[in-house]
């Protein structure tokens, strides 16, 4: 439900040299995307291009257009997937306007969409991005570095009351009161580690039998919040048949309840509209080895739809 694993993996990156570069769910993906060697597909969500590389190695005269509102996340697959030459379509660019970039592409509707709603590793890793609690950097959290409105901006402008609700409702933390109450109170914030200090001392100590650490729900919650992610998601799932066709596929990998609820609804919706068909008949999830070698992957969940 939430990123803790990859925070543990952030803490110290080093020791896995691997972890940023593995792709969750991969084989599910593949299967349900059903990749067509002459085919269109669109990773929605590049990062580091795990995906996008499996995808690639199946087409042959087809091409797959790899979006991602990250840049750095853009220089690390494009040198990844280097070798796949104009088979390979890169733009930098939010998934919430996938049919405006569809269409400056110039491809043909896609037989496959694929996004990965997922903190990438690379992220996490880099401590100058503000994402993990266990590294000590600026409190940033965006996404698209040419954003506006950064994790402090939010953290020392927005009221108390305010700030306990975006926490409880994109954190799901039920203590958000007493969270906001000593946020404000050490006002102002610079580096992720204060605020992560100051979050774990304000939930009580016989909340402590955590499964994850005390300020993953906050984290989860500024990050939500910074990057808008829910409401892009929204439009995404909004625009996303309008660049299929008729029998493409789109596959989406979900991390917290929020998104996956999202995902669901909006698919059951299609269905009873007859706009797509549910392939997912059940939520997938990892398999117990894949979580053993991929900690990250412990919360993915993966739905697929087919539009009619």
């Amino acid at each position: 439900m939430h990123d803790d694993e990859t925070q543990r993996e952030a803490r110290n990156p080093s020791s896995s040299p691997q972890a940023v570069h593995v792709p969750v769910l991969l084989v599910e993906a593949m299967e349900y995307l059903a990749v067509q060697p002459d085919g269109i597909y669109i990773d929605a969500t590049l990062g580091a291009g795990g995906h996008a590389q499996e995808i690639l190695k199946r087409l042959e005269s087809g091409r797959l257009l790899g979006l991602d509102r990250d840049p750095r996340a853009l220089e690390v697959a494009r040198g990844r997937l280097a070798g796949f030459g104009e088979k390979l379509i890169m733009q930098h660019g939010n998934f919430a306007e996938i049919d405006a970039l569809h269409a400056a592409s110039g491809l043909a509707p896609a037989d496959g969409v694929l996004a990965d709603l997922g903190l990438s590793s690379l992220q996490l890793a880099d401590a100058s991005r503000g994402f993990s609690f266990n590294l000590p950097g600026p409190l940033d959290m965006r996404m698209d570095p040419g954003s506006d409105s950064t994790a402090a901006d939010l953290i020392n402008r927005t009221r108390e009351r305010d700030l306990a609700d975006l926490i409880y409702q994109l954190g799901e933390e039920r203590h958000s009161r007493r969270i906001a109450r000593d946020i404000v109170k050490a006002r102002p914030y610079r580096l992720t580690t204060e605020l992560a200090q100051v979050v774990t001392r304000a939930i009580p100590s016989r909340a402590g039998l955590h499964q994850i650490h005390p300020a993953t729900r906050t984290f989860q919650a500024l990050r939500l919040a910074v990057n808008r992610e829910l409401e892009n998601l929204e439009q995404f799932l909004d625009r996303i048949l309008s660049v299929l066709r008729p029998g493409g596929r789109v596959v989406i990998l979900s991390f917290h309840s929020l998104e996956d609820r999202l995902v669901k609804h909006t698919f059951q919706r299609w269905q009873r509209e007859g706009r797509a068909r549910i392939l997912t008949r059940k939520v997938v999830r990892p398999t117990e080895e894949e979580v053993q070698a991929n900690p990250r992957a412990r919360s993915a969940k993966l739905r697929a739809a087919e539009k009619s």
